[in-house]
């Protein structure tokens, strides 16, 4: 073994050229980005939905009718479906908890009960809204319909 023979270990130092340190590094000029475009520019990001220049989609589609930024989305549940909980998971006071661990409302969810089904058990509802016709079935059958 001599001095001129040592060689660090395989895989230890990896050949770093500096990008951007003038034409001796190898990698001068353009330190490879190319010649000129967007690409080639410091600061360079793609924006969502850039075609290359071309009309993006979001801009050739037609735009048509009107959204209500006040608009509030309730989650509907109907009659029917409070009638299959009580039957199968024994529930008389049906809540926001219970509704939403059994899967039908997340946490974030408006409640409104709608009139769909029949319904042959006593219950208590706690909902956001009911429709007229679902607080009627409700209560004729001695259940209570609370608005939260």
């Amino acid at each position: 073994m001599n001095l001129n023979s040592l060689k660090p270990a395989t895989g230890s130092v990896k050949n770093k050229t500096r990008k951007g340190r003038g034409v001796a590094s190898g990698k001068g000029g353009t330190s490879t980005r190319g010649h000129k475009g967007a690409k080639s520019r410091s600061g360079y990001s793609k924006k969502i939905g850039f075609e290359g220049g071309q009309m993006p989609l979001q801009r050739r589609v037609p735009k048509f009718g009107f959204t209500n930024i006040n608009r509030v989305e309730y989650k509907a549940i109907n009659i029917d479906t409070l009638q299959e909980l009580s039957d199968n998971k024994k529930v008389t006071d049906v809540t926001l908890e219970v509704l939403i661990e059994n899967g039908l409302a997340s946490k974030n969810d408006l409640v409104k009960i709608l009139g769909r089904g029949e319904l042959n058990a006593k219950l208590t509802v706690e909902a956001h809204k009911f429709s007229a016709s679902a607080k009627s079935a409700i209560e004729a059958k001695g259940g209570e319909a609370k608005t939260i």
